[in-house]
C-alpha cells in the first residue's frame, strides 16, 4: 500500500472555540504525518466550488455563511488509509450522534457547527487538497518513527 493524503478543514466553530491544538494533536497521535496546514479566510468564490455539490440546497448559503464567519485551518494529512481514518476519528456529520470519541462526537451538538471537513473518497481528497494548497505548501519528509506506525508491508514510500 501507498500513503494516501487527505484534506482536513478545521471550521469556524474549532478555531473560535479554541480547539485547534486538541484536534491536530489527535491526528498525530494516531500517526497520521501532517504534509501541510494553513490559516486562511474561505471566501464566497472558492466556497461556490468546493460546494458546487450543494448549490441547489435550500441551505447552500448557510453552510457558506458558517465557513466564512471567522478563518479556517486548512491540514493536509498523510498515511495508510488515511481518508478513511481521518472518517472514523471525525464520527458523523450531525455532531448530536457522532459517537462519543470521535472529534464531533466530544466537540458538537450541531448538523453545520460540527468543527471539521474531511475529503470523503480519494478522487474529492485530491480535488480538495489541490484546491486549498499550492504544489511548495506542502511538504514530504521522513517521520522517522514509522517502523513503530506501520509495518514495512503495510506501506510503500512513493
Amino acid at each position: 500500500m501507498s500513503l494516501e493524503k487527505t484534506l482536513v478543514i478545521l471550521k469556524p466553530s474549532a478555531v473560535q472555540r479554541g480547539l485547534i491544538g486538541e484536534i491536530t494533536t489527535r491526528f498525530e497521535r494516531k500517526g497520521l504525518r501532517l504534509a501541510g496546514m494553513k490559516m486562511m479566510q474561505l471566501t464566497d468564490e472558492l466556497l461556490n466550488e468546493h460546494y458546487a455539490h450543494l448549490s441547489e440546497k435550500p441551505f447552500f448559503q448557510r453552510v457558506k455563511n458558517s465557513m466564512m464567519a471567522s478563518p479556517v485551518i486548512v491540514c493536509c494529512y498523510e498515511g495508510v488509509d488515511a481518508i478513511q481514518v481521518v472518517r472514523s476519528m471525525t464520527g458523523a456529520t450531525n455532531g448530536r450522534v457522532a459517537i462519543p470519541g470521535t472529534i464531533r462526537g466530544d466537540f458538537s451538538v450541531s448538523s453545520q457547527e460540527n468543527i471539521v471537513h474531511t475529503s470523503d473518497s480519494p478522487k474529492t481528497a485530491i480535488e480538495e487538497i489541490n484546491r486549498f494548497f499550492k504544489p511548495e505548501e506542502l511538504f514530504e519528509y521522513k517521520q522517522v518513527h514509522m517502523p513503530y506506525l506501520y509495518h514495512t508491508d503495510e506501506y510503500q514510500l512513493v
